[in-house]
């Protein structure tokens, strides 16, 4: 009877090895705790996300995958990073740095990935889920360090942030505040009372955290930017003329009582007027000055850039011999994406950038949950991206793949699910 016990143990780990269906869930299980250490860690995510990927190979189907591959949506993103590989060749950098402007790209290798998995997949909503709870987490612990800021993590770090900065967590909840507007207004439109509470409540957290506590002046132009695509895509004109008359007495009722919204707004005219007068080194001065230099170096080289890696470089000549300091900045990132792209890759790479943002923007195109979170992680990102790098930095641009991966595979699901029933019932 012992032996027999011995034996059925030693089988059942070798049975789970084989087993398909445990292999599928343990991505699922990874990809779930990625979405929730992101508002969190990035050497967490970093570990998670390989993990992920050696997790999908066991018992990956090779032709499928391969045909995955073939779409649109994955060739894209394949292409920037090859792109960016191949651009080291050209490039008048050192080896070093060609190589360490490769790995920003690198992330949207798992996209594919991510396609294949979970259009196969049952779980991709509890990644949503995931990183929503995670975040409505953060909003506590960013109060909650608002008031007694030895509660922080980081050291000297601003007011109401635990860990990371202001930008990351303005990014995390302007994005869990607008797609909460979705199940919110179906719940209203079920009558299903206590979950559209429920819905309301989380987003007021979130949005109250980003008025009186701290947030990014790229949240503050962008929300208002998805909140009109969300009316425009799911609401009438009339519903959208009162949202719009209430979002007006809204804002102007947390301008007269939230003093770090008028600090972040003023800020707007301050920076640009010290830059403009004194030359002085502001935000805003700054983006200015990379922007005009950025475009005078891919009008230098407008085809294919000067290659991977060459930013800081051009940025150390052309600061050589500048006395103010706005001018002297050298920087390896222009913070503004396309401007990131098309100065180490010229035109080939905007064209690239832009497809795989067309690709992804077509691959939401419908209604429902899924497809409202897809649309709104890629419009939250082509908009900020106008301010910063946001495929290429670390946050914001796992948020992309993990958003885009996880909910353009449950829309290729969803496709191919209705199409299956459409040729049964023909």
């Amino acid at each position: 009877m012992t032996a027999l016990t011995s034996h059925s143990a030693a089988v059942l780990p070798l049975r789970r090895w084989r087993d398909p269906a445990a292999w599928w869930t343990t991505v699922d299980v990874v990809a779930i705790l990625l979405a929730a250490a992101l508002p969190w860690s990035t050497s967490l995510v970093s570990i998670l996300g390989v993990v992920m990927v050696i997790t999908m190979l066991p018992h990956l189907d090779r032709d499928a995958f391969w045909c995955s591959l073939r779409r649109p949506i994955s060739i894209a993103p394949l292409a920037l990073f090859g792109l960016a590989l191949v651009g080291t060749l050209w490039s008048d950098a050192p080896w070093g740095a060609r190589l360490y402007a490769v790995g920003p790209a690198a992330k949207l290798l798992v996209l594919p990935a991510l396609f294949y998995h979970f259009e196969r997949s049952e779980r991709g909503v509890w990644v949503f889920v995931a990183f929503l709870g995670s975040c409505a987490l953060m909003v506590v612990m960013s109060t909650a360090v608002a008031f007694d800021p030895a509660l922080a993590l980081k050291p000297n770090a601003d007011r109401g942030i635990f860990v990371k900065n202001y930008i990351d967590q303005s990014q995390e909840f302007s994005l869990c505040a607008v797609a909460l507007a979705y199940p919110m207004a179906r719940f209203v439109g079920e009558k299903r009372w206590l979950l559209a509470l429920l819905m309301l409540v989380l987003m007021l957290a979130f949005l109250a955290n980003m008025l009186f506590v701290v947030t990014s002046r790229t949240a503050l132009v962008t929300i208002p930017i998805m909140l009109a695509v969300f009316g425009l895509m799911h609401l009438r004109w009339r519903a959208n003329l009162l949202i719009l008359l209430g979002a007006v007495a809204l804002g102007a009722a947390a301008w007269t009582v939230s003093p770090q919204l008028r600090q972040k707004v003023a800020t707007f005219t301050s920076e640009y007027q010290a830059y403009k007068e004194d030359r002085a080194t502001t935000s805003i001065g700054e983006r200015l000055e990379f922007w005009r230099k950025s475009l005078r170096f891919f009008a230098e080289a407008p085809v294919i850039g000067h290659g991977s890696g060459s930013t800081r470089h051009l940025f150390e000549l052309a600061a050589s011999g500048r006395s103010d300091l706005a001018s002297g900045q050298v920087i390896s990132n222009p913070h503004n994406q396309t401007l990131n792209v098309a100065v180490q890759w010229g035109l080939l790479g905007i064209i690239i950038l832009y497809a795989m943002w067309l690709s992804h923007l077509l691959l939401f195109r419908g209604d429902g949950l899924v497809a409202w979170i897809g649309l709104l992680v890629v419009v939250q990102n082509v908009f900020t991206s106008l301010f910063n790098s946001h495929i290429f930095d670390f946050h914001e641009g796992w948020m992309y793949v993990m958003g885009v991966g996880v909910a353009g595979g449950m829309m290729l699901k969803a496709r191919l699910q209705d199409t299956s029933s459409k040729s049964a019932a023909a």
